[in-house]
Parts: C-alpha cells; sequence; structure tokens
C-alpha cells in the first residue's frame, strides 16, 4: 500500500472507531433515543471524516516531504475509510434496541481496532500485543468517559 493511502486509512480507522464509538456511548447513556444517536453517527460520517481530511491534507502540506498527489491520497484516503468506518456503525442502531445495538458496535469497533493494531505491529515487526493492548486500553478509556460524561449530561438536566 502507498505510504499516502496508508496514512489516510491508518487515521480514517482508528478515528473512525474510536470518535464514533464515543459519541455513541455518551449520547446513548444522556439520551436513550436512538435518532439522537443516529444522527451524532451520521455526523461523524460527514462533518468529522471532512474534519480529519483536511486535517491530514494541512498536515501532510506543513511537512513540505510530499507531492500534491500524495498530499491528494492521503486526505482522500483519510476521509473515505473515516466515512465507510463511522457509517458501519449506523447498521446495529437501525435494526437492534438501542443497547444491544451499542453493545454490538462497541463489539465490533473494538475488534476493527485490534485487528488494524495487530496488522500494523507485525508489519513493523513490533510486539503485537502489547501494541493491540494499547490501542485496545486507550479505545476502552475513550468509551467509560463518554460513558459517564453522558450520564453526568443526563442528571445536570433532569
Amino acid at each position: 500500500m502507498k505510504h499516502s493511502v496508508k496514512v489516510g486509512f491508518s487515521f480514517g480507522v482508528t478515528s473512525g472507531v474510536i470518535t464514533t464509538l464515543g459519541l455513541m456511548v455518551g449520547l446513548s447513556a444522556g439520551t436513550h433515543l436512538k435518532p439522537a444517536v443516529i444522527g451524532g453517527v451520521v455526523t461523524i460520517a460527514i462533518a468529522d471524516s471532512l474534519s480529519d481530511a483536511l486535517g491530514i491534507h494541512v498536515s501532510e502540506e506543513a511537512e513540505n516531504k510530499h507531492t500534491t498527489k500524495e498530499v491528494w491520497e492521503s486526505t482522500l484516503s483519510t476521509f473515505f475509510c473515516k466515512f465507510a468506518i463511522a457509517s458501519s456503525f449506523i447498521i446495529p442502531i437501525l435494526f437492534l434496541e438501542l443497547d444491544l445495538a451499542i453493545l454490538a458496535n462497541i463489539v465490533w469497533g473494538l475488534s476493527v481496532l485490534c485487528v488494524f493494531s495487530y496488522s500494523i505491529a507485525k508489519e513493523q515487526g513490533a510486539r503485537t500485543w502489547s501494541v493491540v493492548a494499547e490501542h485496545f486500553i486507550i479505545a476502552v478509556i475513550v468509551i467509560i468517559a463518554a460513558h459517564y460524561a453522558g450520564l453526568a449530561i443526563e442528571a445536570f438536566f433532569s
């Protein structure tokens, strides 16, 4: 895989999983409303994907090491990967009860992150399970923090 595409793919997968899981868990805990959670996921899929793509675009330009084509490859791969990953979380919400959908999405998202982390570590010759554990723990911390933030917001406005 070309470096420029790998940059966007790596960022898109990681950000897509962690951002979307955090948002879904927080919105679900705070509202218990399917439409709010779906709206949040759609917003992440569109707005945050575009925002992250622009961030990668500017970052790659700032390095002053890449051709215009490489910068745009990173930009587009970031957008499309993050959009696809974030959008994938909508499916369980549409077909399952919200609490079950959130649980299914946590399993899905952590699985995607772990498989991706494993493949990166293997490619780099790093200790695979320590890389997977590091990324898994960070994602779980985000999920827990978002859950309690949602509960706190719900309590504050109740």
